[in-house]
């Protein structure tokens, strides 16, 4: 079977929540000031009461209201597809699926938090939302989903890809959404660090700081995050109920599952449902891909950190590289951010998942080969995940087993088209 497709019908109409699977309960957030846990008070300032409800949930499932199914129902649910011509180049006796949120009209993942952010907030009366971007790919799904439900959109945009990505600006800008480079010369955040290094190239740190402080100076306006929180990671889970239901369907049982990870949350999305299996009968591996330059996970240590460069935020137990790295730009944006979200520091901690790391020129030589195989320009990002799987698919072929690898390409690249020119460029 080469592509798996489910109907409308079977779409989720629940969220799944993996905080009641995890092996020891999450640290709680700590107050920026106090350094005493976070209430939920703390939190109206930037947040809708229903997204600060999601955050902290102990129920396993969370309905997605209709009016978000109803705009889920433009793209979802996604396909799952066989990459057969991939296994073939390979030769490999691996079978290997990708779940291909890339046919999202926002081009990526992003889009299944965007739009239930977007309405939550509308419907508890903010006017406006604010954020941060690094590729560009959350900033152009959350542009798209204001644009949804009649909500100005403010996008602090890493200035490395800003410089790097200019049509993912133009698309936010086709949403009416107002894209500054981030540090920017517009708020507090931004003035300080172009004081400290007027060459700054930014990073998703800066950005959150710049975005957070623009939501507190205005009544009217809350914050909404792409990445790292629960309440996202919670969102993307509609990605991993799919894929259970699309493995089922094709009489497939995962070995491994591949995701890759900045702040977490196409990887969380994506194993959310396989979490209690894998503590049960650890008969799957899980595995995270990271960017060698931002490597939370596999250079980074475990402890309170804040989400933000300037401490607006709430300080999160999770791996970080510290809230004052800036990594090197690289054309995967979307990843270079120097904490990890708590659930996926959780899993790691406790041993359920693994990580990795690759250098850019490698990930882009395994683009390169998805692209010439599977007839796709995958996303930077996307590329890490493309990367493991093909490592795997070699170890099988290696040891002369079979093997059901799955691994979520998390967006398509058409808009990273300069940066596989660059890329080109350097080798």
């Amino acid at each position: 079977m080469r592509k798996i497709i489910l109907n409308e019908k079977d779409m989720p109409d629940f969220y799944y929540n993996v905080q009641v699977d995890l092996p020891e309960p999450l640290l709680p957030p700590l107050h920026p000031v106090t350094r005493e846990p976070i209430k939920a008070d703390d939190l109206k300032p930037i947040f809708p009461q229903s997204l600060i409800k999601q955050e902290t949930s102990d129920e396993r499932e969370i309905e997605i209201p209709k009016k978000v199914r109803d705009k889920y129902l433009s793209y979802r649910p996604t396909p799952l597809i066989r990459a057969l011509a991939l296994e073939e180049y390979l030769n490999t006796p691996a079978r290997i699926y990708y779940k291909h949120e890339g046919i999202s009209p926002a081009g990526s993942h992003k889009l299944n938090t965007a739009i239930p952010q977007a309405y939550f907030n509308s419907i508890e009366g903010i006017r406006s939302l604010t954020t941060e971007t690094g590729a560009g790919q959350w900033g152009s799904a959350l542009s798209m989903a204001c644009s949804f439900f009649n909500l100005k959109c403010k996008v602090f945009m890493v200035k490395a890809s800003f410089e790097q990505k200019p049509y993912r600006r133009i698309l936010m800008e086709l949403f009416d959404a107002q894209v500054l480079p981030s540090p920017s010369s517009t708020t507090e955040s931004g003035r300080k660090t172009l004081e400290t290094d007027p060459n700054s190239p930014g990073s998703l740190g800066i950005a959150i700081s710049e975005a957070v402080e623009e939501a507190v100076k205005n009544p009217d306006t809350n914050y909404a995050l792409g990445s790292v929180l629960n309440h996202v990671l919670l969102h993307q889970s509609i990605i991993g109920l799919e894929v259970k239901k699309q493995l089922k369907l094709a009489d497939e049982s995962p070995e491994i599952l591949i995701g890759c990870v900045g702040g977490g949350s196409n990887f969380g999305g994506l194993i959310a449902p396989f979490v209690k299996k894998k503590i049960k009968n650890n008969q799957i591996r899980l595995i995270a891909v990271e960017p060698s330059v931002a490597a939370s996970l596999t250079k980074g240590i475990f402890e309170y950190d804040y989400g933000d460069t300037m401490g607006f935020t709430p300080l999160l137990a999770m791996y970080t590289l510290g809230h004052n790295f800036v990594p090197p730009p690289i054309h995967a944006g979307g990843l270079r951010y120097h904490g990890m979200a708590p659930i996926i520091s959780n899993l790691y901690k406790n041993k359920i998942i693994e990580a990795c790391s690759y250098d850019q020129k490698s990930i882009f030589e395994a683009a390169r080969i998805f692209a010439k195989t599977e007839g796709i320009t995958p996303a930077p990002e996307s590329a890490h995940a493309i990367k493991k799987a093909i490592d795997e698919a070699l170890i099988a072929k290696e040891e002369k087993k079979e093997r059901t690898i799955v691994f979520l390409l998390s967006g398509h690249g058409y808009l990273d088209l300069s940066a596989y020119e660059k890329n080109r460029e350097i080798n």
